[in-house]
């Protein structure tokens, strides 16, 4: 199996888009965030109005209705069956409300059509106030739509490009209220892991006990508290700001993805194989592991060791046959099997073979 799997990724590297991922030294923000430190996605309802005829027809209701609704709120009284505009288009609008953004701060905000408006490009979107999932109103938005787009003609004479029954407000939107807690209110503060691993949560707590004394402590394996030391309470943000900067080297489980409509397969550095056999068409592949001893030299401290190493050898019919180096990781496979050739399907097929057998020390995610 381990022999299939070199196989395999030699192919890859040779005619797909292989990819091997080894963790290296990372900044823990680039895997961890405070926690509440998060966006909170707005929702409203509104109107586009000046459209040159490319709104909703008469048959969407919920245009007719807002239209007369809106009227009725300046004084002005239309029957709805008597209503007939093409300028006017329903739109629902959306936006995402940043962390420690204050009242009177703009955000840019998405319009799209939710009638059968053509399009609503060159229109401009009425006040509209924009809601948490709570229904508390955060933002108000008004302003002319940008989409990017255009529609010509009509039915089957038209032409199109992108998509003009959505568009975008730059700033289009006015922060109303805000949703801010004061960081480490108790002298305490959270990080949660973007990916929860024990091994990754440890070495975080262990850096941040190595800089700043015994201070943090894994709750679990996605979160990890911090007591802030006194003489960072009045400079909270300095503190996570040093705290962020600190280099770690996360721990990544053994996992090989593979995307059967593009060829491509992407493995992590650690996945290594067992030893096995395979044959795929004319080419058979030999996979043998062996056990030395490792000894120390004399009058140094230490004690002897077992060695493992992996004899790899590839035999095709058509070709010299290849020896591969021992070693027990398949990433330092892949150099040594340049000269065997085998198609992206073939490489996939192995893989999964191989998976199936347990022959490699790895989850396989197809997708």
């Amino acid at each position: 199996m381990k022999k299939i799997f070199a196989l395999v990724m030699l192919t890859l590297l040779l005619t797909t888009g292989t990819v091997f991922a080894e963790s290296s030294i990372t900044r823990i923000k680039d895997i961890a965030k405070v926690q509440g430190v998060r966006s909170n996605q707005l929702m409203g309802y509104g109107l586009v109005v000046g459209l040159p005829g490319t709104g909703d027809s008469d048959d969407t209701r919920q245009m007719i209705q807002s239209t007369v609704s809106l009227l009725r709120n300046y004084g002005i009284t239309v029957n709805a069956a008597d209503l007939d505009s093409d300028n006017v288009a329903a739109v629902m609008v959306t936006a995402t409300l940043p962390p420690f953004v204050r009242e009177g701060d703009t955000i840019d905000v998405t319009v799209a059509s939710m009638g059968d408006a053509d399009s609503i490009q060159g229109g401009v979107l009425l006040q509209t106030p924009l809601r948490a999932a709570n229904g508390d109103v955060y933002a108000v938005a008004q302003g002319s739509v940008s989409t990017g787009g255009f529609v010509a003609g009509r039915g089957n004479q038209r032409a199109q490009k992108n998509f003009p029954t959505a568009g975008n407000i730059p700033n289009g939107a006015i922060v109303e209220r805000t949703l801010e807690d004061e960081l480490g209110r108790n002298g305490q503060i959270s990080l949660s892991l973007a990916s929860s691993d024990f091994t990754t949560a440890s070495r975080i707590t262990n850096a941040i006990n190595s800089a700043y004394g015994n201070v943090a402590r894994a709750a679990n394996p996605g979160r990890i508290d911090i007591n802030i030391p006194g003489y960072y309470r009045a400079n909270v943000v300095e503190f996570v700001a040093s705290i962020e900067d600190l280099p770690i080297i996360p721990d990544t489980i053994a996992k090989v993805v593979v995307n059967e409509r593009t060829g491509t397969i992407v493995m992590g550095g650690n996945v290594t194989v067992d030893e096995c056999a395979i044959t795929q068409g004319g080419l058979s592949i030999r996979i043998k592991r062996e056990e030395s001893g490792g000894q120390n030299a004399p009058y140094s401290y230490g004690t002897s060791m077992v060695i493992k190493n992996t004899a790899i050898n590839a035999r095709e019919e058509t070709s010299s046959s290849v020896v591969l180096p021992a070693t027990t990781r398949v990433s330092d496979v892949i150099g040594a099997l340049n000269a065997v050739g085998a198609s992206p399907r073939d490489c996939i097929s192995i893989l999964q073979a191989m998976k199936a057998a347990g022959a490699i020390h790895a989850t396989l995610e197809i997708i």
